[in-house]
């Protein structure tokens, strides 16, 4: 499979990336929550987002991009460089909403900590999500991401994964409405988590 198809609206990819070398993305809880933050700020107008999870030195994402005059306006209200939006494909103006991501949280860390050049590596990577069968294992696989490392024994011990928005019925960027028709509810989806996370093994998402 291409890992690194083009980005194109009505599509599902599941996103990942992580930080140059050894170095974490976060620090503190203060870096996740900013990080978040500017997510809402530059990706969620762009796509629905089904799942995140946010390790120290890497991320996941299982997103689905909007249609193309949803993109295109989000991506002509960015404030930098917004004369340039009409020169850009849809494809480049994705992943150029996540670029702008990347740069903003990166200058607010290196201007926190002293640090000074990039914090991701050059390209992030993604994968078309063709059937619902892997939507569902994917978004398994990004909740149940900290288990896999060994940082938790449940995704719910981990802060900083969607998982939590599943659970609690609180207000959420995350898009949830999938669930109520594929899942016989909040035990249903809880015990596909469980199913998944038994025979984890390191797998090449």
């Amino acid at each position: 499979m291409n890992e690194k198809p083009h980005l194109l609206p009505g599509k599902v990819y599941h996103i990942y990336t992580h930080a140059n070398g050894d170095e974490n993305l976060f620090r503190s809880e203060e870096n996740y929550r900013y990080f978040l933050k500017k997510y809402q700020q530059y990706i969620f107008p762009i796509a629905k987002t089904f799942a995140y999870c946010l390790m120290p030195n890497h991320i996941h994402l299982v997103v689905q991009f909007h249609p193309e005059k949803t993109v295109v306006k989000a991506a002509e209200h960015m404030k930098k460089r917004k004369t340039d939006a009409g020169s850009l494909s849809v494809s480049q103006l994705i992943s150029r909403q996540f670029a702008l991501l990347f740069s903003a949280y990166t200058q607010a860390l290196n201007k926190q900590t002293g640090r000074k050049g990039s914090l991701f590596i050059p390209n992030f990577k993604r994968k078309t999500i063709e059937d619902f069968s892997y939507f569902k294992s994917a978004v398994a696989y990004v909740h149940n991401n900290p288990v896999h490392h060994g940082f938790s024994d449940q995704p719910t011990d981990w802060l900083y994964n969607s998982y939590h928005d599943y659970l609690e019925n609180l207000p959420t960027f995350v898009s949830r409405e999938w669930t109520d028709r594929h899942f016989d509810g909040l035990i249903d989806f809880m015990d596909f988590h469980q199913e998944y996370m038994e025979p984890f093994r390191k797998e090449d998402f």
